[in-house]
């Protein structure tokens, strides 16, 4: 019995001493977006619509939950928003050639045409960024529209 207590009481202090451990926040702005939407010129709907599914874990500006201040969540939110932003990162659009941003928005519209984001585990938790039918429908026509500018790099020399 008393071996369960010190495994409680280590176990406590193990979860506040790791609350001191800091997590370099994604919080960089949302000016860092203008070239993507400069580039690609989202309707209002779609601004709207990409602020409220993707630009948490896909752009330098995430709007954190309360839980993102406590670890081990914070660890959990940091690898998941650091390994979105390795995938796509809106804000680092102008640095994507012609040809990788017509793959990447070939990516969204195949993971909004298999329903593949915003990711499941995301939604249960943030329910404004589940997209309904019509939704879904209006982000693949910007998409498609928008990668209209790329596709000329995508064809072979």
């Amino acid at each position: 019995m008393i071996w369960i207590r010190r495994l409680l009481v280590l176990a406590l202090v193990a979860l506040v001493l790791i609350q001191f451990i800091p997590i370099n926040k994604n919080e960089g702005g949302y000016e860092s977006l203008e070239p993507f939407l400069k580039e690609t010129k989202p309707t209002a709907e779609v601004a709207v619509l990409l602020k409220r599914a993707c630009y948490d874990c896909h752009s330098d500006q995430t709007a954190y939950p309360w839980y993102a201040h406590v670890a081990p969540a914070s660890f959990y939110l940091d690898e998941h928003i650091q390994n979105a932003k390795q995938r796509l990162n809106f804000s680092e659009w102008e640095q994507y050639s012609a040809k990788r941003k017509n793959r990447k928005l070939n990516q969204i519209i195949e993971a909004l045409a298999h329903k593949t984001m915003p990711l499941e585990s995301y939604k249960l938790i943030h329910t404004e960024a589940q997209l309904d039918a019509a939704q879904i429908e209006v982000l693949l026509n910007w998409a498609t529209t928008a990668r209209l500018n790329y596709l000329g790099a995508a064809l072979p020399q």
